[in-house]
């Protein structure tokens, strides 16, 4: 599984964001993805792993890890970009200052960065 990572997307008041992703297959995909990224000790130990993934055969899934409201944010940018059977994980170190809504802005602006990344099929 190739798994691309973009560290150091963002940083605001201390917090820190990450992006990766990687093609998966099936809800089991997503386990073993998610299992690969947390092996690298920063990864298990970010304040939250929020992601989302289109599957084509089980439609959309998606996970806050905390974050309320972050993985429907990376799912609703998937689905317009049409990115199937392909995980994204917006990872936050968070840095001891609320940021509020720019929290989502901060995960759009990581999103958009690791889609502009990919390939041009």
């Amino acid at each position: 599984m190739a798994m691309r990572q973009i560290v150091d997307v963002v940083r605001d008041r201390g917090s820190r964001y990450a992006v990766s992703g990687g093609t998966v297959q099936g809800r089991a995909g997503i386990e073993a993805f998610l299992v690969e990224l947390k092996r690298a000790k920063k990864f298990a130990k970010a304040t939250h792993n929020t992601w989302a993934c289109v599957l084509s055969d089980d439609g959309p899934a998606k996970g806050d890890d905390g974050e309320a409201g972050a993985g429907a944010v990376i799912l609703k940018m998937l689905e317009r970009a049409a990115l199937r059977d392909h995980i994204v994980v917006v990872t936050r170190w968070y840095g001891g200052v609320h940021l509020g809504g720019d929290r989502f802005a901060h995960v759009v602006t990581a999103v958009r960065a690791y889609l502009e990344a990919l390939p041009k099929a």
